[in-house]
């Protein structure tokens, strides 16, 4: 398989997930919206951090206020992580390698495309049409997905989409659960209430996570969603489900058997975070610090998607 094309599929899955996540995100703060007291004023700067776009933010916009934020992450083609940004790049990517995909993918998403783009509103939207704006863009990129699953073979290109979209959703993950760090509570005092409770709710509400949680522990508590998000190996949006699944893809795509160890520096890379995942315990986690945690998973995932790069997609020419 030629590592262009490789390249590609892998970038348009990342691209597709990316977009989903940023609608799931902004979904962080409207479900807060309906749960939280009137007292308790609406944050959306903690998205802008968490997500590592407020510095580009700044540089186009005064406020974090909500209306300046949901245009950033959403319509603005100047923010490279917009979710128009991201869904126009994924289509370029499937554009230059429609003989490597199905029609029907190219199709929807195209018309997915542009369809989100001809949506930017002219006048601020009300809290519901936002709202239903994310949902669509969910339910979109959800059908895409179970298109894929229908119409492309098992193959190395299926296996470079598949490891693109678990190592995205891997780090947005991460992300959801690094919002609540930086959402100021109103006082000290509130860690632990009712409020604090309610916005940990919304992270779990936010990855379609809160009835599969609900099924699993008997209640609501800071640990228990934290193992869940981070540490469960079922769970589809689970940080230790996504590596794993990442780590297995990448394994097929080089014909080695995970049993018998690592054969090249991508696989050894992921393989060692998969590893430190399996073997971590909710205690270890609050012990070094959940943000300091997730900051580090982030790093390493990263670190991870480079060495990917440098194995498969920047192939040298032999030179004679």
């Amino acid at each position: 398989m030629l590592s262009r094309v490789a390249n590609s599929v892998y970038w348009m899955h990342r691209y597709i997930e990316r977009a989903e996540n940023y609608a799931r995100f902004m979904s962080v703060n409207f479900n807060l919206a309906l749960d939280l007291p009137p007292n308790v004023d609406q944050q959306w700067e903690p998205l802008l951090i968490a997500t590592a776009d407020n510095y580009l933010f700044y540089q186009y916009y005064n406020e974090p206020t909500r209306e300046n934020v949901i245009q950033f992450m959403t319509f603005d083609k100047r923010n490279p992580n917009s979710i128009v940004a991201c869904l126009n790049n994924a289509r370029e990517n499937a554009r230059t390698i429609r003989e490597a995909i199905s029609k029907e993918m190219w199709e929807h998403l195209n018309q997915f495309y542009l369809m989100v783009r001809d949506m930017a509103p002219k006048q601020p939207w009300g809290q519901s049409q936002t709202q239903s704006f994310f949902t669509d863009v969910r339910n979109g990129i959800q059908l895409f997905y179970g298109i894929i699953d229908a119409t492309i073979t098992r193959n190395d290109a299926w296996h470079f989409g598949r490891l693109g979209r678990f190592l995205e959703r891997a780090d947005k993950t991460s992300r959801f659960l690094d919002v609540k760090y930086f959402t100021l509570l109103p006082e000290v005092d509130s860690v632990g209430s009712t409020i604090d409770l309610m916005i940990w709710s919304a992270v779990l509400k936010s990855v379609s996570a809160y009835n599969m949680h609900r099924q699993q522990y008997r209640s609501l508590t800071p640990s228990s969603i934290v193992e869940f998000l981070i540490l469960d190996k079922m769970f589809p949006r689970a940080m230790a489900h996504c590596i794993r699944q990442a780590e297995l893809s990448l394994y097929e795509i080089s014909g080695n058997n995970i049993a018998h160890g690592f054969g090249n520096a991508a696989e050894r890379t992921l393989s060692k975070l998969r590893s430190d995942i399996e073997f971590t315990e909710t205690s270890d986690i609050f012990k070094a610090g959940l943000h300091q945690y997730l900051d580090n998973f982030q790093t390493r995932s990263n670190e991870v998607g480079t060495v990917i790069f440098e194995t498969y997609f920047d192939l040298k020419p032999v030179e004679a």
